[in-house]
């Protein structure tokens, strides 16, 4: 399987309940913060729900 970097860009701040917790289930907790994951299709859909707040790079 692939891997997927994934930056944390925006704050958190004024988020949805649902976008904050899915930004501390895939381990992001402060701005800037890089963490990698296997790419599966759990973690494309938390990608895809907080793509405004975050980059992802393709490993």
């Amino acid at each position: 399987m692939s891997k997927v970097k994934v930056k944390q860009t925006r704050s958190a701040i004024n988020r949805d309940k649902s976008q904050k917790a899915t930004l501390v289930a895939l381990g992001l907790k402060k701005l800037n913060q890089v963490v990698e994951h296997e790419s599966t299709p759990q973690i494309e859909g938390m990608i895809r729900k907080i793509q405004h707040l975050v980059v992802v790079e393709r490993a």
